[in-house]
């Protein structure tokens, strides 16, 4: 029965992310997500009492993620390493939590009315931890003097883009959806754009293409 309650939960929870990522959170229909999650509207209700709970979960579902990449940032290692794990983990989100992505921008852009407090804390208090630890490496002379905030929000920008923009990735490559060797080269442009634009020291640095 756990089996059964936990795959029926995953349908729903994949089946809105898809319909609050397309709809957003007013328009949405309960009895829109329970079609396309191939159960009955009863069952949303009964695992998730309401609407309302049910996009608080759809956010928990990018929120830990996102939370886990930071990893890096929270245990030694050097500037570069960090960061390339960082963009690579931030892009591998855009990848597989795309929608789920797109309804947490848009709970962003709309002030956050339905992320927890705790949840924005936790968020807040990891940013926070990682430009900490950015500006470290500049004081250490690791890297260049460029401003830690800005720096976290370029990369932001840059890696939610693949989940949050995909319409206007796929006009602009012709592409209906990217496949491995895509987000391979957006991990490596913006890891590169990073570490040399800010002059990011590498203890083995890896060498360059003839």
């Amino acid at each position: 029965m756990s089996s059964i309650r936990e795959r029926n939960k995953e349908l729903i929870l994949r089946a809105a992310s898809e319909e609050f990522a397309e709809k957003g959170f007013a328009a949405c229909k309960t009895s829109d997500i329970a079609d396309r999650a191939g159960l009955p509207k009863p069952n949303v209700y009964y695992y998730f009492k309401s609407k309302e709970n049910l996009y608080r979960e759809v956010l928990d579902s990018i929120v830990e993620p996102l939370l886990q990449a930071s990893a890096p940032f929270n245990q030694p290692g050097e500037p570069a390493d960090v960061l390339r794990a960082y963009i690579r983990t931030k892009i591998r989100i855009s990848r597989e939590h795309a929608c789920a992505s797109k309804v947490f921008a848009s709970e962003i852009m709309h002030g956050a009315p339905h992320l927890p407090a705790e949840r924005a804390a936790q968020l807040n208090a990891q940013a926070s931890h990682n430009v900490a630890r950015i500006r470290g490496w500049i004081e250490k002379g690791l890297m260049a003097t460029v401003d830690p905030h800005h720096l976290m929000f370029s990369i932001w920008a840059a890696t939610q883009t693949y989940a949050d923009f995909d319409w206007q990735i796929s006009t602009v490559t012709g592409k209906p959806e990217l496949d491995d060797a895509d987000y391979e080269a957006a991990a490596e442009t913006i890891t590169r754009m990073v570490i040399k634009g800010c002059e990011v020291k590498e203890a083995n640095p890896v060498d360059e293409p003839l």
